[in-house]
């Protein structure tokens, strides 16, 4: 019965260790795409970046806070019932402990915001004979003055490609 309990905790674990891996606002960075913009013809500039400057951004975070809602509630369940049965010594208790564990591990899943901020970049840039800026998710490292590709994804919206590589540690 123990050992089954550790195992599923463990288990537990892996998945939120996992699920807690996926970092907000990849989405949104300038090198990712989505599956239906892959093998698209897309039309491009080169421009030139006068500065760049440190920005946070605001990301969807809704797939964090239901992971964490579900998880909450798995974790919640299987302590409310081991706590239910092991202190009452009965099966009723037991299932009551487990919906009230659910019920608050959801809840506390709920702690998890909607939104979250990320590192980003506010570009400077000139693009003929006008200077433009553009805020993108990335680290300070990948941008730098001088020749980057902008890809122009509809009329407002752009997505300046990193010229810089980061250094490795």
């Amino acid at each position: 019965m123990m050992t089954a309990r550790v195992t599923t905790l463990a288990s537990l674990a892996t998945l939120i260790a996992v699920t807690s891996c996926a970092a907000p606002g990849t989405e949104n960075r300038s090198d990712t795409y989505m599956a239906g913009e892959v093998n698209q013809r897309q039309a491009i500039k080169v421009v030139s970046i006068i500065s760049v400057s440190p920005a946070r951004i605001q990301v969807d975070n809704t797939s964090r806070r239901r992971t964490a809602q579900i998880v909450g509630g798995i974790l919640g369940a299987g302590l409310g019932a081991g706590l239910g049965t092991g202190v009452a010594h009965s099966t009723a208790a037991g299932a009551l402990g487990g919906l009230g564990g659910i019920a608050a591990g959801a809840a506390g899943g709920s702690i998890v915001p909607s939104t979250t901020y990320v590192n980003g970049v506010q570009i400077a840039y000139q693009d003929g004979h006008q200077a433009f800026s553009s805020a993108q998710v990335g680290r300070l490292c990948e941008y730098g003055p001088g020749s980057a590709t902008l890809i122009a994804m509809n009329a407002t919206q752009t997505r300046i490609q990193p010229n810089r590589q980061c250094a490795t540690k």
